[in-house]
């Protein structure tokens, strides 16, 4: 991937970086309509990268559509790895509150025990599953729109074409989304500014992908 680690500094490269990360930051507070537009940002500041040019996209609320769909599908996954987990999670949640009513059937309960523990691993797997899915979702998405990013043979097959890329993308997706709390740790309001600067991230950890993919030797 190439230079992937650029994308921490990226972004200030753009003389307007401040101003630009604030205004998205604040539009991102809009539940929904913030996401969704948020991500529409970051796919024009991708666009802007496969240019050559790197400064970040205006900050406005020009990308709402471009970031729906984007949005919709990572939507879908997400409510299809929960589903799966509900498979386990209400089965154990009846019995444990059945065995609740009297003395309880150790056996019983243990099978309880499982069946939650076997949903909450399938979430959090899920999770971790679609951040390194997330790069071949987001650009099949955007390029094919929503049908194409729930080709999941195709997200499958892309992601696994280069396997060393996928990896450092997921990784730095993670990275990414750990500078985006850093603001509601160290306080609350600083979030609104890394919130976006993640997402300006985001953006540079895609297009090393996309290069990546596209040049089956780079890793």
């Amino acid at each position: 991937m190439e230079r992937i680690t650029e994308a921490f500094a990226w972004p200030v490269r753009d003389p307007e970086w401040v101003v630009k990360l604030v205004i998205i930051g604040l539009i991102s507070l809009i539940p929904v309509i913030g996401t969704m537009n948020g991500i529409g940002w970051m796919l024009t500041s991708l666009d802007r990268l496969r240019s050559g040019e790197e400064r970040l996209a205006p900050a406005n609320f020009a990308y709402i559509g471009r970031g729906a769909r984007v949005f919709l599908v990572e939507l879908v996954y997400a409510l299809a790895f929960v589903a799966v987990g509900l498979l386990f999670y209400l089965p154990g949640l009846l019995i444990a509150i059945h065995q609740g009513r009297g003395s309880g059937d150790p056996g019983l309960i243990a099978v309880a025990i499982l069946l939650n523990l076997a949903a909450f691993g399938i979430v959090t797997l899920g999770s971790l599953a679609l951040t390194f899915m997330l790069p071949s979702v987001i650009l099949a998405t955007d390029a094919g729109g929503i049908g194409a990013g729930l080709r999941v043979g195709d997200i499958l097959r892309r992601s696994r074409a280069n396997l060393t890329n996928t990896l450092i993308a997921g990784l730095m997706l993670i990275a990414a989304s750990f500078v985006g709390s850093l603001g509601a740790i160290a306080c609350g309001v600083g979030v609104i500014f890394t919130a976006a600067f993640a997402l300006a991230m985001q953006a540079w950890i895609i297009r090393s992908f996309e290069i990546g993919s596209n040049n089956p030797q780079a890793g």
